[in-house]
């Protein structure tokens, strides 16, 4: 299955962004392909333009974005993702901070991790911290990802 990770972050460099790494690492151990990697700013254009070029590549399935789903000031995307939705997920962000809330406690209402649907492929927005990409990837995404996408063509 061909999957696009896109790291938002204002730090992160192709060397450094570890939690791009670990999903590119989890997605290809269980024989996925990484279709596209992108690093972006913490700034809505720029992820907007990204998640439009995934949208529109013909041979992106699943889109997974990590970062900048906190609230922050500068956290934007969830509303960045949330615009492109046609239909939303709701259990994937209840059932993330739900084990999150397992993992780190209170915090976990921080997280705007979100799911759902846009032109015919399943994008998922999780934390940019490697233990929430760990956790949304083993618990959620590897699990469910390829079902989702199956649903969504038949």
């Amino acid at each position: 299955m061909p999957f696009a990770v896109i790291t938002v972050s204002d730090t992160r460099t192709e060397e450094t962004d570890k939690s791009g790494k670990l999903i590119r690492d989890m997605l290809t151990e269980k024989g996925h392909r990484i279709a596209r990697r992108r690093i972006v700013k913490d700034d809505p254009d720029a992820m907007k333009e990204e998640l439009e070029a995934c949208l529109s590549d013909p041979d992106i399935r699943i889109i997974i974005s990590n970062g900048g789903s906190g609230v922050a000031r500068r956290d934007g995307t969830f509303e960045v993702v949330t615009s492109f939705l046609e239909k939303t997920l709701s259990g994937f962000g209840e059932i993330f901070r739900m084990l999150s809330y397992d993992d780190i406690g209170a915090g976990a209402i921080m997280s705007r991790a979100t799911a759902g649907i846009a032109r015919g492929k399943v994008v998922f927005a999780i934390p940019g911290s490697s233990g929430a990409v760990r956790l949304a990837m083993e618990k959620l995404i590897l699990e469910e990802a390829g079902h989702i996408y199956w649903e969504i063509t038949k």
